[in-house]
Order: structure tokens, then C-alpha cells, then sequence
């Protein structure tokens, strides 16, 4: 299990175990994660798992794909340099401590 830290608007800290190889977005809807709601179910269809991911583990995370970033387009909060789909980040043992924050909607 790897450890990743949530950091919702409220600045409310919730540490999720997630299993190598899932997607961080799985393992927040399956945690019940308010602020992260994955309604195109990790296809990178629907924006609506979009994070902030913390800039000392951009390098860790692979480049996202064409489809990410058109997707990124279309996010209900506003885009940054460190948005990201949680449906294309795959945890994997490198991401332990991964610091993400959610936005304010998705």
C-alpha cells in the first residue's frame, strides 16, 4: 500500500492507502473522497477528478497524454501548471507521501 496525502479547500488533510497499480482516482471514489467524483469512470472523458499535485512529485508522475490535457481544458476550477486527472495518475511505490490537493468543484 502506498501512502497519499488529500488536501481538500478547507485545507482538511486525509491520508488514503491506496494499492499499487490503481488509479489515484479509484481509490479516492472508492474511499468516499467528497471533491473527487470520476463520473467517466477513469476514461479521461469528464474532468471531474481534477488535482493539484504538489511540485515536488511532478517529476514522478509520466507526462500527461494528449487526451489529459484536452481534458484539462474543460476542469470547473481553474487550471494550473500542476493540474492533473487523478484517473491517469497510477500509483505505483515511488508516489509514498504524494500530496495532492482538490479544487474547489469539479
Amino acid at each position: 500500500m502506498v501512502n497519499v496525502i488529500l488536501i481538500d479547500v478547507s485545507g482538511l488533510s486525509r491520508t488514503l492507502q491506496v494499492t499499487e497499480g490503481q488509479s489515484l482516482m479509484q481509490a479516492a471514489v472508492s474511499a468516499g473522497v467528497h471533491g473527487i467524483v470520476g463520473e467517466c469512470g477513469g476514461s479521461a472523458m469528464c474532468a471531474t477528478c481534477h488535482v493539484y499535485v504538489d511540485g515536488a512529485f511532478s517529476d514522478q508522475l509520466p507526462t500527461p497524454l494528449e487526451t489529459e490535457l484536452e481534458m484539462l481544458e474543460c476542469t470547473a476550477s481553474e487550471r494550473l501548471t500542476n493540474s492533473r486527472l487523478a484517473c491517469q495518475i497510477k500509483i505505483s511505490a515511488v508516489h509514498e507521501g504524494l500530496l495532492v490537493r482538490l479544487p474547489e468543484r469539479q
